[in-house]
């Protein structure tokens, strides 16, 4: 997912000062490791108002991830890479803008859907579902073009568009966790640049054809 925008802890709600106090520490730090304690102090609000907003950790958990949700489709929606005319470039200039955005420390661009899944799969199922609203819900953005893709070039077989779309996103959250685990953002922009070379195989196009 992209890179946030940076927010002033002051401004704006409680409850959204305590989200994006929880996008970012969870991102750096893992949601086990982030206290209810560290996002008060973070969004300057008092453990009162915390209680206020969510009844518990699990339940602002849950929130957050429904943000990240929110927050990051609309960037995507309004990414340059809706402009080209044919669909496969549509596709392929997806995966050149995620590319494009790793960049900075490791938790300015990784996935919080994607850490928080991971991390709380069993523990907790009410955050992983809105984690996996998250991804799904994402993928399927890439559908359309996939499909008109696929009809443009005659592609018929074992894949579908949705099959497509869902391995976009096993390869970019893969490609978070290697770069977490070689603490090496380039890591993640090799895996992507393969991303790349695979559509091009499986579409039948030239890798890098001009077009």
């Amino acid at each position: 997912m992209p890179r946030p925008t940076k927010h002033d802890p002051e401004r704006g709600s409680a409850r959204i000062r305590l989200l994006v106090a929880a996008r970012d520490k969870i991102r750096a730090k893992g949601y086990a490791a982030t206290s209810v304690d560290d996002l008060c102090a973070v969004a300057a609000v008092t453990k009162g108002a915390f209680f206020h907003q969510f009844r518990s950790k699990e339940a602002l958990g849950v929130a957050v991830a429904e943000y990240w949700a929110e927050t990051t489709t609309a960037v995507f929606d309004e990414a340059p890479y809706h402009v080209p005319v044919d669909p496969l470039d549509r596709v392929l200039a997806y995966v050149a803008f995620r590319k494009s955005i790793v960049a900075g420390q490791l938790a300015e661009f990784t996935c919080l859907v994607g850490t928080l899944a991971q991390e709380v799969f069993e523990s907790s199922p009410s955050i992983r579902d809105a984690c996996a609203r998250s991804i799904f819900g994402h993928a399927e953005t890439l559908e359309a073009d996939i499909r008109a893709a696929m009809m443009d070039r005659g592609i018929a077989g074992e894949w579908t568009a949705e099959s497509l779309a869902l391995h976009t996103q096993t390869v970019i959250q893969g490609a978070f966790v290697i770069a977490k685990a070689g603490n090496d953002p380039g890591l993640a922009r090799e895996s992507l640049d393969h991303l790349d070379r695979y559509i091009r195989l499986v579409f039948g196009l030239p890798e890098q054809e001009s077009r």
